[in-house]
C-alpha cells in the first residue's frame, strides 16, 4: 500500500471507497452454483490472527475481478506465522471463507488459525498431531482453519458445507472448522 503525501489517498482506499458504495446497489445470485450463492458483485473477507495481533477487513473482489493488490494482502495475512514464509493463496479458499461467513450472517471477523504451512511447519505439527495430513492443502495455500465466537463448530461447519465447493473438516475439541478449496468432502464429529 502506497500513501502519496500529500492528499493521504491510497489505490486501495479509492477500490474500497468504490466497493463500499457499490455494496448498497449489488445484487445477489440466489441461483448461481455453490460458493456464488448470495455472493453478489462485492466478495468481502474479515479475519485477525490472534498469533501476529493482525487484522484484515477488505473487499477482494469486486464486479467479476479478484483485486491483485488485495490478494497479495490476504496471502501476506494468511502466512506461515512461524517462519514468516508465503505461498499464493488460492482465492477459491477465500471465496469458500466469505460466502460461508455470509450465511451465517455475523459481523463478527474469523479467527485465522492457520493458513499456509511450510513443510517445515506441516512436519513439525505432524509430530506432535495425527490429525495433521502428510499432502496438507495448506502446504498449497489452498486451506484455512478458522474459528468464531458467535458460531459453534457446527454451525460454521454446516455453513461451510452448504457451499458445496470444497473440504469441511471439523474440529470440536479445538474448537475449529478447516475449510479448504479440494475435493469435497467432509470429516470430524
Amino acid at each position: 500500500m502506497t500513501n502519496t503525501a500529500k492528499s493521504g489517498i491510497t489505490r486501495r482506499g479509492v477500490l474500497g471507497i468504490f466497493a463500499a458504495t457499490a455494496v448498497i446497489a449489488a445484487p445477489t445470485y440466489s441461483h448461481a452454483f455453490g460458493v456464488l450463492r448470495g455472493a453478489g458483485d462485492i466478495r468481502r473477507v474479515k479475519m485477525y490472527s490472534g498469533r501476529t495481533g493482525e487484522s484484515l477487513d477488505t473487499i477482494y473482489w469486486v464486479e467479476g475481478e479478484y483485486i491483485p493488490e488485495v490478494m497479495d494482502e490476504i496471502t501476506h495475512f494468511m502466512r506461515d506465522w512461524r517462519t514468516n514464509d508465503t505461498k499464493h493463496i488460492d482465492p477459491r479458499t477465500v471465496d469458500i471463507m466469505a460466502a460461508a461467513h455470509s450465511l451465517m450472517d455475523v459481523t463478527e471477523p474469523y479467527m485465522l488459525l492457520s493458513g499456509y504451512r511450510c513443510p517445515k511447519t506441516n512436519a513439525m505439527l505432524r509430530e506432535s498431531s495425527r490429525g495433521v495430513a502428510r499432502n496438507s492443502l495448506h502446504l498449497k495455500g489452498q486451506a484455512a482453519d478458522l474459528r468464531l465466537k458467535s458460531r459453534s463448530v457446527g454451525q460454521m461447519a454446516k455453513a461451510a458445507e452448504a457451499c458445496a465447493s470444497g473440504g469441511v473438516g471439523r474440529y470440536p475439541r479445538s474448537n475449529f472448522v478447516h475449510m479448504d478449496c479440494g475435493p469435497i468432502r467432509h470429516w470430524g464429529g
